[in-house]
């Protein structure tokens, strides 16, 4: 994802590349082009053009006929354009000439790539993650969360949050990516950091979402449409649904919708299949690029999460650390991550799903476990359930990569 310079990040490398949040190349700033504005009304511009290469990028001419790109070093942001004359502040990635939004190249970034097989809630989470962003966790961080640009307030609204929230439907499975590129949600993450000694300070953060679709995980071809972001991916969210471990169904409510037949009866929908999926295709890119070795374990930082906990809760009434809600004080509670992670831990040694855990450390430096619920209740049929969307923990792996990324502080609290 484009990332301006990381700062502080462990393990990680610094840089001062943008990648570019739609084909995900690594651009250099001195060539990133500029787009011209344009003409309005009087004001002299210059026309539309056809974009080649963004229509080449969206495999179609509609929306592509813009006012032309071109080079410039630029001051501050803006250059202008030598046809007109007029100066732009527009910025585009030069090689498929997609918009580069201002503030996402002008503050540090993380692409967090989300990957889950199908039916694992990946566009639900993505949707309520957002809203609780922008609302209540947002509040509690002293944060705001701002649309880098247009097509990211035209997505999440028409995919996400007027199905989901204002019509209360379920969302349907992400479409694949073999039929068309599929829009990265770009937003800019904004934190007010205050000290005892010091004035307050913003901190802000370029975080570029994008999901993957199940089935594109299982053909080794369209997958490698994938590779990209997720070779460029600061950190790999991968949600798995307890339906689909055999183990877990002694403590599922009754009538669950949705699940399954005969649990793990789809090798595609297997956790552990999907996450080596990934992680193979993960190795032979790093490896490639020699960023690890053959017996090296990826550093790119993991969150593992179970989703649909609520059909697991008759079962974890004992079981406090995935019962009980976090502290809501704005920082880390680390005593309670290392309770939850724990805890999870013990649920998939239980189900006789511990190789998932295993197989994680034995690959990635570094993993963490999480129980959450997007929708905090079962759905009646095709529709939220009548309590509404009551999302449980669902900000707990965001809030950990944050701390990870250097943009939240972690407490010890005592809380185990």
């Amino acid at each position: 994802m484009s990332l301006a310079s990381r700062v502080g990040l462990p393990g990680v490398p610094s840089r001062q590349a943008v990648t570019c949040p739609y084909c995900f190349e690594a651009v250099a700033p001195q060539r990133i082009l500029f787009r011209c504005r344009g003409r309005a009304g009087r004001t002299r511009g210059c026309e539309p053009v056809l974009d080649e290469e963004l229509a080449a990028y969206t495999g179609s001419t509609a929306g592509a006929s813009l006012p032309p790109v071109f080079a410039a070093a630029g001051r501050g942001g803006r250059a202008s354009c030598p046809a007109c004359g007029q100066p732009t502040g527009n910025r585009a990635c030069p090689e498929c000439h997609n918009p580069l939004p201002s503030a996402y190249c002008d503050s540090p970034g993380r692409i967090v790539a989300l990957v889950g097989a199908k039916n694992a809630g990946k566009s639900t989470y993505i949707a309520v993650l957002l809203h609780e962003l922008m609302n209540r966790v947002g509040t509690e961080l002293d944060a705001s969360l701002v649309a880098c640009d247009d097509r990211t307030i035209e997505r999440y609204k028409r995919d996400f949050a007027r199905p989901l929230l204002e019509e209360r439907r379920l969302l349907p499975t992400t479409a694949s990516a073999a039929t068309g590129p599929r829009e990265p949600l770009v937003y800019l993450l904004t934190r007010t950091r205050r000290t005892r000694f010091a004035r307050p300070r913003n901190d802000s953060l370029a975080l570029v979402l994008f999901d993957t679709a199940g089935e594109d995980l299982r053909s080794r071809e369209v997958r490698d449409l994938h590779l990209r972001y997720l070779e460029a991916a600061d950190a790999i969210i991968f949600l798995v649904d307890p339906l689909e471990l055999p183990g877990a169904r002694a403590g599922l409510l009754d009538a669950v919708p949705g699940a399954p037949a005969v649990p793990g009866d789809d090798p595609d929908s297997e956790p552990i299949n999907v996450i080596a999926r990934v992680t193979e295709a993960l190795r032979q890119r790093h490896g490639a690029a020699g960023r690890t070795g053959p017996g090296d374990r990826l550093r790119v930082p993991v969150a593992v999460a179970l989703t649909k906990i609520d059909v697991l809760r008759p079962a974890l009434l004992r079981q406090s650390a995935l019962h009980r809600s976090r502290s809501g004080a704005g920082v880390l509670d680390l005593d309670d991550r290392e309770a939850v992670d724990a805890q999870v831990r013990a649920l998939l040694h239980d189900w006789q799903a511990g190789q998932l855990d295993t197989y994680l450390s034995q690959q990635y430096a570094e993993h963490a476990l999480f129980g959450l619920s997007a929708l905090g209740g079962l759905p009646e049929e095709d529709r939220v359930g009548a309590g509404g969307v009551r999302p449980y923990r669902a900000e707990d792996p965001l809030l950990w990569l944050l701390y990870r990324f250097g943009m939240l502080d972690g407490v010890r609290t005592g809380r185990s």
